[in-house]
């Protein structure tokens, strides 16, 4: 695998594929890598014939008073295991690479970003758009993979190709998850062991909604009945919600659904969703 950190080699290692007649593939990350990341590099090597991972800690996504400084950060490990996973390309800019020096431009994405997660982190979804906008331009991938766990950050992203004509196939991959359902996640550190045990109870919650809820029970009902569970288990709740799949808006009926949460378990904060049957 190739680690490359300055643009003018990764342009001369992609531009290499693209004269060979090979397909190209993208995992954008931020690195602190686990077995969620891993399924997305295995995808992208059905996908494409050449796998070119990005990590990248984008302080730009990060709010004033979030976990920019402790987000961690584990180069080393990270490149071992995209080494054993098959990838052929990794991309390890550094800021100064990323945002020289004048840096002015930031790509910013309403409708799907406002809500959620967009109303709980001001800027965050701009910094995502920006970023992965740049990660496109200079990786210039056939198909980028991103997981559903950031299943808001995926319709941003989905929304952004579509309106710039980005020429990117934008493949989402299913939530990875722990034996006992707690979604995989960099952040999952964070949680002490007793914490962990608790943190169980949000893949439970978003279950017995999204059945509840398949069930034709009264949606405004469930989600509060949802909300009430989760703080009784120790969680200070953002948001539970259910959505259009596609716009994250208001459900449109025999659409597809999503159920969303944001929780807070101790100075960690987790997200989840889950699909709900569309034919109520």
């Amino acid at each position: 695998m190739q680690t490359i950190r300055h643009l003018p080699d990764l342009r001369a290692a992609t531009a290499a594929f693209r004269a060979a007649g090979e397909t190209l593939a993208l995992v954008p990350t931020m690195g602190a890598l686990h077995a969620g990341h891993l399924a997305l590099v295995a995808e992208a090597r059905r996908a494409a014939k050449r796998v070119a991972v990005s990590i990248f800690v984008n302080p730009r996504q990060f709010g004033a008073n979030e976990d920019l400084g402790r987000y961690p950060r584990r180069e080393a490990a990270d490149a071992r295991l995209l080494t054993e996973a098959g990838a052929d390309l990794l991309w390890l800019p550094g800021p100064e690479e990323m945002y020289p020096a004048g840096y002015a431009t930031n790509i910013s994405v309403g409708g799907v970003s406002e809500g959620l997660d967009g109303a709980a982190r001001p800027g965050h979804f701009d910094g995502v758009a920006t970023v992965v906008t740049k990660l496109f331009n200079q990786v210039q991938p056939n198909v980028a993979l991103f997981g559903e766990k950031d299943f808001q950050q995926l319709a941003v992203i989905r929304r952004m190709v579509i309106d710039l004509n980005l020429a990117v196939e934008i493949v989402g991959v299913p939530t990875q998850r722990e034996d006992d359902g707690l979604a995989l996640s960099s952040r999952n550190v964070y949680l002490s062991p007793e914490e962990r045990v608790k943190a169980v109870a949000l893949p439970r919650a978003l279950g017995n909604a999204a059945e509840a809820i398949a069930k034709g029970q009264a949606v405004e009902e469930t989600l509060a009945a949802a909300r009430e569970a989760l703080a009784a288990a120790g969680f200070s709740v953002d948001y539970v919600e259910l959505v259009d799949s596609a716009t994250l808006g208001t459900p449109v009926p025999r659409h597809p659904r999503r159920l969303l949460a944001a929780v807070r378990l101790g100075s960690t904060r987790l997200i989840d969703n889950i699909a709900v049957n569309a034919l109520a």
